[in-house]
């Protein structure tokens, strides 16, 4: 008897958690931080409802934060076992787990130093010791290579196009198969080949963060160079929130092409992030997983000046000749983006440029939606400066790209479970598979439990596990 437990991702697109139980094994599809509105960061830091030290394995799509942030916490509660991705995801999650712990030490001596904590001391949900740890437990598999897990558990990595080293990964488990979308890329994207096609699955999870949106038709090259040009002509400088992975790769390559056509002038392009250098860095040694060329990955590093140290960073906003600065995170949530907001933001010749979605409850979402002002470091920081989103460069399929990968299964699914998606998005999505593609869907509610039995679905009771 197998089920099947919602612990994260359900009815909002961050936190992607899910936990197969059978009466052997107990295995968890990707362990993510809950990130944007403050009820669901929250959850970081609540008792997980499962019992770390009961799963014996754990396998994850992707390196991102909202699929693998948690894991430093669930080692340091008892778990045990392996942790299963690509040789690049690996990679990946070595940069990410180990600035996230640095955010969060950051953060919270932050608020000790001056006394803004609301508890006697700020403790950070997890340091860079419980990230040494948890690396200890990653165990590296190749794409498509079926590997055995445990007892009548198997399980293959499929490409699908969203960052380095991200696949969907198809399970077999209990006699029954399922077949998990993870964050599924473009089949156009700049940087990454196209996602792979899934051939059948009994039970699928589907992301569905663009569920309800269709990506611009206009080039977004065109928008950035627009946005730059415009912003340069006034004496302004331009500020990219970008995630490190994935994103900050894509906008590098695309300054690189603007600049090579001399579409843009020749000033300073910055990089102020050490762990998108580091990334970029294994962009480069991976280079077999994308459409780019060596040539273009040396040309961008070239063009770039990177700040490495925070001397370095603090100078960047002592130049006062225009420049482009790209700086994590995308969201504007945290790192050294918010420095130079503060900074930048105040000035009506500047401009400031996200890429991609804001999830709720983030300085990104409230920017792009007009605030007159946004709260870093405890202060209020006015908002004078142009707030431009461009669409175009998500790294997330839109709804008719996710409805033609899904249209290569060969036969439907017995059921579709959208998440990792805001309700609207979830939904919509829904409606757009039952009705185009005739499968049954369902958008589950968080901490919902499913029983599968061969081809009959039973629904159950929340429950701690």
């Amino acid at each position: 008897m197998l089920k099947l437990h919602f612990l994260g991702a359900a009815n909002t697109v961050t936190g992607s958690r899910y936990l197969l139980t059978s009466e052997h094994s107990n295995i968890m599809v990707d362990c993510g931080l809950f990130q944007g509105y403050k009820q669901l960061r929250l959850r970081n830091w609540e008792d997980p409802p499962f019992d770390p030290a009961k799963i014996d394995a754990i396998l994850l799509t992707h390196a991102h934060l909202d699929h693998s942030g948690y894991l430093p916490v669930v080692v340091k509660r008892g778990f045990r076992g392996k942790i299963y991705c690509t040789k690049a995801t690996f990679a990946l999650c070595k940069l990410l787990l180990r600035d996230s712990a640095h955010l969060f030490e950051e953060e919270a001596a932050y608020l000790n130093r001056h006394h803004l904590s609301k508890h006697q001391q700020a403790l950070p949900l997890y340091d860079s010791d419980d990230v040494s740890e948890a690396l200890k437990h990653f165990h590296m598999v190749d794409d498509h290579t079926r590997i055995r897990i445990a007892d009548e558990v198997h399980a293959r990595w499929i490409p699908n196009g969203h960052i380095l080293g991200s696949c969907s990964i198809a399970l077999q488990m209990d006699h029954s198969t399922l077949l998990f979308s993870g964050d599924v890329g473009r089949p156009r994207d700049y940087i990454m080949k196209a996602p792979e096609f899934p051939e059948k699955t009994d039970y699928l999870i589907v992301e569905s963060t663009y569920g309800d949106r269709l990506h611009a038709s206009n080039a977004p090259e065109d928008a950035l160079r627009d946005v730059i040009n415009s912003t340069v002509q006034h004496g302004g400088s331009i500020l990219i929130p970008s995630f490190a992975v994935g994103r900050a790769q894509t906008l590098l390559y695309l300054l690189y092409q603007l600049r090579k056509k001399k579409q843009i002038a020749d000033f300073p392009i910055y990089l102020d992030s050490p762990m998108s250098e580091s990334a970029t860095s294994i962009y480069s040694q991976h280079a077999d997983g994308l459409k780019l060329s060596v040539k273009d990955i040396e040309g961008m590093i070239a063009m770039t000046t990177y700040a490495r140290t925070p001397e370095e960073s603090q100078r960047i906003n002592s130049e006062r000749w225009p420049k482009v600065v790209i700086s994590a995170s995308g969201m504007a949530t945290g790192g050294r983006v918010l420095h130079h907001m503060k900074y930048m933001a105040p000035d009506d010749r500047n401009a400031i440029v996200f890429c991609g979605h804001q999830a709720g409850g983030t300085r990104g979402e409230s920017m792009i939606n007009g605030a007159a002002t946004v709260r870093i470091h405890g202060q209020d920081v006015r908002i004078r400066a142009k707030v431009v989103q461009i669409d175009g460069l998500s790294a997330h399929a839109d709804y008719e790209e996710m409805l033609g990968w899904l249209q290569h299964l060969k036969q439907p699914p017995l059921r579709t479970f959208i998440t990792h998606g805001e309700p609207a998005a979830a939904d919509h999505l829904r409606q757009k598979i039952e009705r185009e593609l005739k499968w049954q869907c369902e958008v589950p509610e968080h901490l919902s439990a499913y029983q599968i039995e061969g081809k009959t679905l039973t629904s159950l009771k929340a429950q701690i596990l």
